[in-house]
């Protein structure tokens, strides 16, 4: 369960923008996305090592 301490003067939206940030960073929803359908393993990896590849070109273009 998530709990949003609230200060005094502090208003709703700020409240609210707080809990969707902790719901969003339990991943509940990107969980159940990902329930909805099967994805067999070999193409999960082969998701898995594209995005590494990605990430791996973004870091050498960023430190040059």
């Amino acid at each position: 369960m998530i709990h949003i301490s609230v200060k005094e003067n502090e208003s709703l939206d700020r409240a609210l923008k707080k809990f969707k940030k902790k719901f969003e960073k339990t991943g509940v929803v990107k969980e159940l996305r990902g329930r909805q359908a099967f994805i067999k393993h070999c193409i999960k990896k082969r998701h898995e090592k594209i995005r590494a590849a990605y990430k791996l070109q973004m870091q050498q273009e960023a430190s040059m």
